[in-house]
């Protein structure tokens, strides 16, 4: 018998430590570090399914390296391949985090039911009749998907040489363990072991593998930080279980753009890829209400038309509120200094709550306008015409700032059927023959001379 090898690690950042100490040096919380039991076995009863694969060791000069594009596996399913660069990079690891209930495990059974590839699904966590139950409602024809509800890693290699699958997707990596480590499953060893194992695998059969990771109620993905260094591509499954819009997007990605956004809409029969997400963005209404703008704004290389909505009142207390949803309140806040300094409005003594639909937070500063515009509408209560929609940056002596590739937005606001974008004339436009008028504005002064009668 190997000497069992005991050793400490904080359960909040996952930093080793030969003893234990009441405070953690790496990350300062208390009572977070634990004994853990680290034995290595000198054998291991299985075989791994890659001992045979042999890798290229030998150095080479840069410009020898096969720079060929590698080949993506489509998923078949626009929105997820969007976020992940334009699908599945053989050999890649990714790693899916969301709160409890949000729909991780049914996204990627969902896709494991669409891919045409031999897709071998792992869960710790649901046992086969219940996963074949939610299947059913997802795709009950699909054939090449098989599901495994194991949780040591040993037997699923064993599964995995044995079937061949083209991916792989486990759910979920803390539920997870390894012979190699004698702690228990979800410990920050286990975790560190198991994924090293399957990076391994990943890496040298050219296998795509997919985990499902659990998040702590600070929103961090549950596990060692080391956890999100290590795998090539780290999804955010975001939106509130109270509403049936989910927003897919990426924290870290090897192998493209984190700007990109998915959204799904949340139904009996799964979810359903949501390809003008303008549509839940953009509330449908009969009567033209103050308060309400429409902002041109990307994410990543997808236009979105997103409604502002702002509510401009008397302060009822003696300091006036400000509070924004999906909005840098700071920079309401400068916002409305412009507004007071250089166009002669006195909010100074009135609340301002502000607002962006659909639940996305924006961080474009071409919504500049569109929030201006809301404020001045609530302010004045005027509505704006519907057909109006804003895509500027607002400086802080009040000019209109131009904003990064604004044909595209002007093409998608002309495409949604406005009739009048307003844009800095700052912007170099290329554009002729638009049915939409484009209206070119320096000055703060400009867009109030325009919008308020």
């Amino acid at each position: 018998m190997a000497k069992v090898k005991t050793t400490f690690f904080c359960q909040n950042c996952g930093t080793q430590y030969a003893k234990w100490q009441g405070q953690c040096n790496a990350c300062k919380e208390w009572n977070t570090i634990v004994e853990e039991v680290v034995q290595k076995p000198e054998k291991s009863d299985w075989k791994t399914p890659t001992s045979s694969v042999k890798r290229a060791s030998k150095p080479l000069r840069i410009n020898e390296i096969d720079s060929s594009k590698e080949a993506r596996l489509d998923t078949l399913d626009a929105e997820f391949n969007r976020v992940l660069g334009g699908g599945i990079v053989p050999g890649s690891l990714t790693l899916l985090g969301g709160e409890p209930g949000i729909g991780k495990s049914t996204l990627l059974l969902q896709i494991s039911l669409k891919l045409p590839y031999k897709t071998l699904y792992v869960s710790g966590e649901e046992s086969q009749k219940q996963i074949k139950m939610r299947a059913e409602r997802i795709n009950p024809e699909n054939q090449s998907c098989y599901i495994l509800t194991e949780t040591k890693t040993q037997n699923i290699f064993k599964q995995i040489e044995a079937l061949e699958p083209d991916i792989v997707i486990i759910d979920s990596i803390q539920t997870l363990h390894s012979d190699y480590i004698e702690s228990s499953s979800g410990s920050i060893s286990q975790i560190k072991e198991c994924t090293t194992e399957l990076i391994k695998f990943a890496k040298e059969t050219n296998t795509p593998v997919i985990l499902i990771g659990h998040i702590t109620k600070d929103g961090n993905i549950a596990g060692p930080k080391i956890l999100e260094h290590m795998v090539d591509t780290v999804l955010q499954f975001e939106g509130d279980r109270n509403h049936v819009f989910r927003i897919l997007r990426a924290q870290k990605n090897r192998f493209g753009s984190t700007h990109e956004l998915g959204i799904y809409e949340m139904q009996g029969s799964g979810l359903r890829e949501v390809s003008n997400p303008s549509e839940i963005l953009i509330s449908k209404k009969d009567d033209e209400l103050s308060g309400n703008a429409i902002a041109a704004t990307l994410e990543g290389m997808r236009p979105l038309m997103i409604e502002v909505q702002a509510l401009v009142s008397t302060a009822v207390y003696g300091t006036p509120q400000r509070s924004a949803t999906g909005f840098n309140a700071k920079r309401l806040n400068m916002l409305l200094a412009v507004l007071e300094k250089r166009a002669g409005f006195r909010l100074g003594a009135k609340d301002v709550f502000l607002n962006i639909t659909g639940g996305i937070s924006v961080d474009d500063p071409a919504i500049d306008l569109a929030v201006v515009a809301a404020i001045l509408s609530s302010n004045e209560d005027e509505a704006l015409q519907a057909n109006f929609c804003f895509a500027a940056e607002v400086g802080l002596s009040g000019e209109i700032r131009p904003v990064q590739r604004v044909e595209q937005r002007i093409l998608e606001a002309e495409k949604l059927g406005f009739s009048t974008i307003f844009v800095s004339k700052y912007n170099k436009i290329s554009l002729k023959n638009t049915a939409i008028k484009i209206q070119l504005i320096s000055k703060i002064e400009d867009l109030v001379d325009l919008i308020i009668t």
